[in-house]
């Protein structure tokens, strides 16, 4: 995939999210919040040529963008987005934590699209 197609497959992802919490379920708009943001990290990550391929990889992009700019939504958003992938196999969120990490995540994710824009 290049760089163009993550930048659109989080967006698509970002879009299904939003769906799947409007209809209720969150199991699977957990799931797509997820793909969001690892695209957007696969995004920004490929655009300056480092690893992705691993989730560990993933980790250390939203790390290195914390460390170059101090923002901690990017120290946040990555963690936060890997709950909602642990919701989606374990459902354990509760509703408070379905919708205020739900904005974590999405900020995350626009400011990676930005980033990778």
């Amino acid at each position: 995939m290049i760089n163009a197609e993550h930048i659109k497959t989080a967006g698509d992802f970002l879009e299904a999210a939003d769906r799947e919490f409007d209809a209720g379920d969150f199991l699977q708009a957990s799931e797509k919040l997820w793909g969001a943001a690892s695209h957007a990290v696969m995004a920004v990550a490929q655009q300056r040529g480092w690893a992705y391929g691993k989730h560990g990889n993933m980790k250390t992009v939203a790390r290195r963008l914390y460390q170059e700019t101090g923002e901690t939504i990017f120290r946040e958003g990555f963690s936060t987005a890997e709950k909602f992938h642990a919701n989606f196999y374990h459902d354990f969120m509760d509703d408070f934590q379905l919708e205020e990490d739900r904005m974590v995540v999405r900020d995350f994710v626009i400011k990676l699209l930005d980033f990778a824009s």
